[in-house]
């Protein structure tokens, strides 16, 4: 039992505790600034965070792959976006928690601590990524920087088995300044956790993301050894949509190219038809031209087969306007000519019955006989000259005509020749596009 003197000095004693019961955020808040007072008084951000100068600040990095934004294959640029964590170890920033009302972790400005300057050498864009200014500090001094990024970079895209193409490029971090004795790099996760994980990857886009394999390394420089660590980010675009746009039109339209060989090679219509497809085949290049890939030092395999296939039939078409050409050339003068001679010709011999009807009347006029047969005889000499010139004209058509025909014979042997070029292209074509197909499919 205590007694009345001793009541209030317990009253006074119990009051703090009763109070911290009732309302316990008061302390905590109020430890909690005393805490981030007392680690940032005689802090300096502007030296490095160790206690021995000659012991460097390991720096952990991690990185998902969010989505892939962009692939500017003209301009040899890859944009994505990407969940990037550095963690790193400052001897400056420590505390005993049991000291501080256990508080274990804290948020602190990363603008009033030291930070490593990592940076993404191939990076040809400035960062955009959202304002996140603070950093979690736990008790042993461990800070964690986490903030998404979207990185514009420069990498060599290879379009030549388009659609069917894959792409790896490289995201590499390193230190713009400290050499390896002073920062070093190393992972935070494994780096088979790291290539194998797609567990924030976007899935719905034209790319889909393969593996993101990662190795360290250290470069050797004059200014000294610099530690870096390489992301490779491997994505492989998804084909339906070309092969549904351009493949299976480009094919339907070398498959009506090729039927067009079964017309006769000096048939006008061939002509016709032929250029209706070379039609076709403009303006289906010209809409495929907004859906390939440019780039100036490849050209995507698709595109060369469809320019081959447009200059065979350039060619056969050429071939067939020069043969229709040459089997016409020259045929309606001369047969012009030789039916204005055959309408002379009839003429003549519709005179020598007029002439041997007038006879007796010259024999009964006095005149002599040798008049009449130096005048018929004058006649036949003029019809067989006649006759031995329609006879050299028809000599003279035998031979076009066997010309024609020796100019037809070579044209099927060309048209022939054509023809299997044109199945060699297209089997070569098909077998190409699956082999691709087949690669693409096991990666």
């Amino acid at each position: 039992m205590l007694d009345a003197n001793q009541r209030p000095i317990c009253k006074v004693l119990c009051y703090p505790c009763r109070s911290s019961t009732r309302d316990p955020q008061r302390p905590r808040n109020a430890t909690l600034h005393r805490l981030t007072r007392h680690l940032l008084l005689n802090y300096n951000k502007g030296v490095r965070p160790v206690r021995n100068w000659s012991k460097a600040t390991t720096v952990y990095l991690d990185l998902f792959v969010h989505a892939v934004l962009d692939v500017d294959t003209q301009n040899q640029k890859l944009t994505t976006s990407i969940w990037f964590r550095q963690t790193w170890k400052d001897e400056y920033l420590t505390w005993n928690s049991s000291l501080y009302d256990g508080i274990r972790e804290i948020s602190l400005p990363l603008s009033t601590i030291w930070s490593p300057d990592i940076i993404i050498n191939e990076l040809v864009d400035v960062n955009r990524s959202p304002d996140l200014p603070y950093v979690y500090l736990n008790a042993a001094g461990l800070i964690k920087n986490h903030k998404p990024v979207q990185v514009v970079s420069a990498c060599h895209l290879e379009t030549y088995a388009f659609p069917f193409d894959a792409q790896n490029c490289s995201l590499t971090f390193s230190s713009i300044l400290h050499t390896v004795e002073d920062v070093d790099l190393a992972f935070w996760r494994s780096r088979e956790d790291i290539q194998n994980d797609q567990t924030l990857f976007l899935e719905d886009g034209e790319w889909e993301l393969l593996s993101v394999p990662s190795h360290p390394w250290v470069l050797h420089t004059e200014m000294g050894r610099f530690a870096q660590i390489q992301f490779n980010v491997v994505i492989r675009r998804r084909p339906l949509l070309y092969v549904v746009s351009l493949l299976i039109p480009s094919l339907f339209l070398m498959l009506i190219d090729l039927a067009s060989f079964f017309l006769p090679p000096n048939c006008g219509t061939r002509i016709t038809f032929k250029t209706s497809v070379l039609v076709g085949y403009t303006v289906f290049k010209v809409n495929m031209s907004d859906q390939l890939p440019v780039t100036a030092a490849s050209t995507p395999l698709i595109g060369v087969f469809f320019t081959v296939c447009m200059a065979l039939l350039v060619l056969s078409l050429s071939k067939s306007i020069l043969l229709v050409k040459f089997l016409h050339l020259g045929e309606d003068p001369v047969r012009e000519k030789l039916f204005s001679r055959c309408r002379v010709g009839s003429a003549v011999d519709g005179g020598i019955p007029g002439e041997s009807a007038q006879a007796p009347r010259l024999q009964a006029t006095g005149d002599s006989a040798g008049k009449a047969m130096m005048s018929q005889k004058a006649t036949m000499e003029k019809i067989l000259a006649e006759l031995l010139w329609i006879g050299s004209q028809l000599r003279a058509l035998e031979g076009a005509s066997q010309l024609e025909v020796q100019w037809l014979r070579l044209c099927y042997r060309l048209d022939r020749l054509l023809f299997w070029v044109y199945v060699l292209t297209l089997g070569v074509y098909a077998v190409t596009l699956c082999s691709l197909w087949v690669v693409w499919s096991s990666q």
